[in-house]
């Protein structure tokens, strides 16, 4: 196969082609040398809310923590930031694609489509919501379960196809060149739905461990119940640690690996957690969740220490997002019906999709009412806690024109901090998806026995972890697409 030059062009169209492009296969690389030992190994970990500060917080006061075994063998980024929207999939597919919403396509967990149809349609209508959670769970009340191809949108351009999480993604994944290179890949995380890592092939992970965390058993009431929950999928990687699968059978030692924390996130949010000032200090159960998970990060390394596998493995520490407000006296619940309300009161059945945490993304039915819409929208700033409004050009210059790209939501709503779009009884103290440093600050640490400790204060982001990841297996970034279009460069001051 001869290669082809890709040129840059921002449009959903030619994102989807070079998705859709077929990957050289490649003799197993060689790994990158990293502080001079040579790497065959990359253990992702996402502790999902975990701030910068929040790391900072851990190292300082408990010297003894794995986390501060993994930084002193290692580089601290202190301005890290996630991808925006700073929503669970974007952040995931930041880590795995090197890309951000513009090239995955994908802005949220709940997000809409104007091109595709709704499930269990004829594909007679273009325009749906697309529903990336447990809510496509052939049985969500379980939490070992599956996809449920009726829940899944239809694609009328393929037949009226359902459409995979995999299948939505634009652009490939660290898992996809790796299986192209003869490597072997696993993932664990919380939803059947995060299927998306597999990216377009639908094939990138060879051992995908995705325990439903919204099962029936009410593991995010609590704290307790998710570090439980947190404990199925560190067993996992264990496994795979010495060998096995996630489920214990014989198998490969993966070269790319990880799994995702819910613990930490699950205790930012819960009443009579979070944090109990504006500095950050820890509720009780807030610290239970850090040092839980901390302690099974320690139990990973552990395993890989006595597999001996540690000096080739780069160990990567991050988040997919943070959470937002750290202040608890900024917490303030605006009822969610108020910014949809406004979008209907300019024109009934205006809004196509609202999708709102500590953000409000809106889908209209009617791009051309998009002005008129902000107007309404400035009026009422201070009912609806919004600080900023982002719409027309500042919205295409981020991501793309919401004319051409069939995802890119027509409206984007900032909230002042603290500010959560909810349910009137809502009793979540904090929540993700927003713009503000609370939201995007994230921990990261790149970890190997070979390197020394040092702290960067260089501005990175969380796409850079991608293209790090296949640098450090002896892989090209460049055969990653949102790598290429997005011209994303590897962490700096690791190679």
């Amino acid at each position: 196969m001869k290669n082809k030059k890709i040129v840059f062009v921002s449009s959903a169209l030619s994102i989807a082609a070079l998705a859709s492009a077929v990957l050289v296969t490649h003799a197993q690389p060689a790994g990158a040398v990293v502080g001079g030992n040579s790497i065959k190994h990359v253990l992702l970990i996402s502790v999902d809310g975990m701030h910068a500060a929040d790391l900072a917080t851990l190292l300082k006061s408990k010297p003894d923590a794995s986390l501060a075994a993994l930084a002193s063998t290692g580089l601290t980024y202190t301005k890290a930031s996630s991808a925006m929207p700073s929503d669970s999939f974007p952040g995931l597919l930041a880590l795995v694609t090197g890309g951000t919403p513009k090239s995955t396509g994908v802005y949220y967990d709940n997000s809409y489509d104007r091109n595709l149809s709704a499930p269990g349609s004829k594909c007679e209508t273009k325009g749906t919501e697309v529903v990336l959670d447990e809510s496509l769970d052939v049985n969500p009340d379980l939490v070992v379960t599956s996809i449920d191809p009726n829940k899944l949108p239809r694609d009328g351009s393929k037949n009226c196809a359902p459409v995979y999480p995999s299948q939505f993604v634009r652009v490939n994944t660290i898992f996809e060149v790796a299986k192209a290179a003869g490597l072997t890949t696993a993932w664990s995380d919380k939803h059947p739905a995060y299927d998306l890592v597999n990216g377009p092939s639908g094939k990138g992970v060879d051992d995908l461990y995705t325990p439903e965390i919204n099962s029936a058993d009410g593991t995010t009431g609590s704290v307790t119940k998710t570090e439980a929950y947190d404990d199925t999928k560190v067993q996992a990687v264990i496994n795979q640690v010495n060998g096995l699968s996630s489920s214990g059978a014989s198998a490969t030692v993966p070269a790319i690996f990880g799994m995702n924390f819910q613990a930490l996130s699950v205790g930012q949010k819960l009443k009579d957690n979070g944090y109990s000032d504006a500095q950050g200090t820890m509720s009780a159960g807030l610290q239970d969740a850090m040092l839980h998970t901390d302690a099974s990060i320690g139990k990973i390394v552990a395993a890989l220490k006595a597999a001996k596998l540690l000096e080739s493995t780069v160990i990567i520490v991050t988040a997919k997002h943070g959470q937002s407000p750290i202040d608890p006296s900024k917490r303030k619940l605006v009822v969610e019906d108020t910014i949809p309300n406004l979008v209907e009161g300019v024109e009934k059945g205006l809004l196509a999709k609202a999708t709102q945490d500590d953000v409000s993304l809106l889908w209209l039915t009617d791009a051309s009412k998009t002005a008129a819409v902000v107007a309404s929208l400035n009026k009422n700033k201070d009912a609806a806690g919004i600080d900023k409004i982002i719409s027309g050009a500042a919205l295409k210059k981020m991501f793309a024109d919401p004319s051409s790209d069939s995802r890119v939501p027509n409206i984007i709503v900032l909230p002042k901090e603290g500010v959560i779009y909810a349910g009137a009884k809502a009793s979540k103290i904090a929540e993700h998806g927003g713009f503000s440093m609370n939201d995007t600050n994230v921990a990261m640490v790149v970890s190997n026995p070979g390197l020394k400790a040092a702290t960067s204060d260089a501005n990175v982001t969380t796409t850079q972890v991608a293209p790090s990841i296949l640098k450090a297996l002896g892989l090209d970034p460049e055969q990653l697409g949102a790598v290429k279009l997005e011209k994303t460069k590897v962490l700096p001051g690791l190679f």
